[in-house]
């Protein structure tokens, strides 16, 4: 059976292939590429033993050298992407890492029976290896005339057929590896992706800044509120916990006398997915002794700037159809006048708790009644209402209520406030940042609230709080400026991807039945 027997019967003007009958199409062509396998191997021909090929070239490297290349002899790998046969010569395209590259392949000059296994052995998807010499056709596709072609592995499994390509993303997502090779543009954002790292490496590493790595498995589940993953360790008979950040460490290097210090670090939260959140994802969190979160602002403007140039090739990039600008000086507001702008609450007219939650009634925001909402709480919920969702060109939101700050440096001319921020692009939180909280006694205090709250949520946790981290205070934190923020979003954002899904090559998937 032919592999483009769906593309015959719709140019036929035939109904498309129902699902049950396009299985059983695919089903035959394995088979037949099963056959063709054993028919090779009783030839001695087993493809599968090759251990390997030697190369001299890459595709975009012959087609961007053609004048140097010309007429001189090349070695090439790739897999095999489309072919036409044309009696006693045929025309090809393989692929590589680079992209794609026409071969021409001749019966005299391959050998006949070379070329008469090319027409009836080899499949679209094979990986081959190919040695020729560059010349351009007269249509100006530079190409390699073949003086050899080998088969180097054998694909079992019929590509997705070209014309329609590889759309529904539930398969795209599981199969990663088959979206990579039938989706260019997949390809491209996950090369940029790679770029993209390694500049804000480069950028931290030239900032002074040492890369180092903290455990990922932890002894304690602590009081923050997102969730962990748990396991259990059997050699010590313990439950242990997945990692949820990389800051308590990293802080407690601070103390050691590494002033400046960050980690490119894999973080798993057991909560739920959406476009925006994946329950294993990439983070940079960064912490430089003698610096505020002032100076972090700064550092996150010129980061994000240089990064995107590097990336992109400039500070203006388009994300769903917004242009949005990464370079200069990023708006500021305090998340008061934030609110006040946006709501039009005014923090700093509530006489009391009780006057803030009237005002979060009066503007049809719901919060808990009693202590459990305080001013504090009443104008975060009042931020996540108005306010985020208008901030679409870089902003930070800086002066957060100590109430969901457990770790960040109080404002000393107003302690219901720490010193923290926030910064948003196109309605999204993309990144998080404090002058550190260095002062222990506080931090316990702050702890201990932390794990009683969340207890009460959630009575069958085991949190705890960490009390290695309270001595490492105890022995002296600098004052000492903060930053983490998401890789995941920010490779969105300079992909232009809607999901975080089109970022991870392996997004987290229910398996299927």
């Amino acid at each position: 059976m032919a592999e483009n027997t769906q593309n015959v019967k719709n140019q036929q003007g035939a109904q498309p292939l129902t699902e049950e009958e396009e299985a059983l199409a695919l089903a035959e062509q394995a088979r037949i590429r099963r056959e063709k396998l054993s028919k090779l191997c009783e030839d001695g021909k087993n493809p599968f033993v090759k251990v390997k090929y030697e190369t001299t070239a890459e595709s975009e490297q012959i087609k961007n050298n053609f004048e140097t290349l010309e007429g001189k002899e090349v070695s090439v790998a790739g897999r095999l992407m489309s072919r036409r046969i044309m009696g006693k010569a045929s025309f090809a395209h393989i692929q590589d890492d680079k992209g794609l590259l026409q071969i021409y392949v001749k019966r005299d000059d391959v050998g006949e029976d070379d070329y008469a296994s090319f027409k009836k052995d080899y499949d679209l998807g094979d990986i081959v290896g190919v040695k020729g010499y560059v010349f351009k056709t007269q249509t100006g596709e530079v190409s390699v005339h073949c003086t050899h072609i080998e088969m180097l592995s054998k694909c079992l499994l019929p590509l997705p057929e070209k014309q329609h390509g590889l759309k529904d993303t539930d398969i795209r997502y599981r199969r990663r590896e088959l979206d990579l090779i039938v989706n260019p543009e997949v390809k491209s954002t996950f090369v940029k992706r790679s770029k993209i790292i390694s500049a804000i490496r480069d950028y931290l590493d030239g900032c002074g800044f040492l890369e180092v790595d903290t455990p990922v498995l932890n002894t304690l589940e602590i009081g923050a509120a997102a969730r962990p993953f748990k396991t259990r360790h059997n050699a010590l008979d313990i439950d242990m916990y997945l990692r949820i950040e990389t800051e308590l460490y990293l802080k407690r290097l601070i103390v050691g006398g590494l002033n400046r210090v960050y980690e490119v670090g894999r973080i798993f939260r057991n909560e739920g997915m959406d476009a925006f959140h994946n329950p294993e994802f990439t983070t940079v969190e960064c912490y430089a002794a003698y610096l505020d979160y002032f100076d972090m602002m700064d550092l996150v403007e010129d980061m994000y700037a240089t990064i995107a140039k590097k990336a992109c090739g400039t500070t203006d990039v388009t994300y769903q159809g917004t242009e949005i600008h990464l370079g200069g000086k990023w708006a500021r507001m305090t998340m008061k006048e934030a609110v006040k702008k946006y709501s039009g609450a005014d923090y700093d007219e509530w006489a009391t708790d009780a006057d803030a939650r009237a005002c979060a009634k009066k503007l049809g925001v719901t919060v808990e009644e009693g202590e459990k909402a305080t001013k504090g709480h009443v104008l975060i919920a009042l931020f996540d209402s108005f306010v985020e969702d208008k901030l679409i060109q870089p902003t930070f939101i800086y002066d957060y209520p100590v109430e969901n700050s457990p770790l960040a440096k109080r404002k000393e001319d107003d302690p219901a406030f720490t010193q923290r921020f926030e910064y948003f692009i196109c309605s999204h939180e993309f990144g998080n940042a404090f002058s550190e909280l260095n002062d222990p006694i506080d931090q316990k205090q702050r702890f201990v609230k932390q794990v009683e709250e969340k207890r009460a949520q959630e009575p069958n946790c085991n949190a705890q709080i960490d009390e290695d981290f309270v001595t490492a205070l105890e022995y002296g934190l600098p004052p000492t400026g903060g930053l983490g923020f998401g890789v995941d979003r920010l490779v969105m954002l300079l992909t232009d991807s809607a999901t975080i899904r089109d970022v991870l090559l392996f997004p987290t998937m229910k398996p299927k039945k």
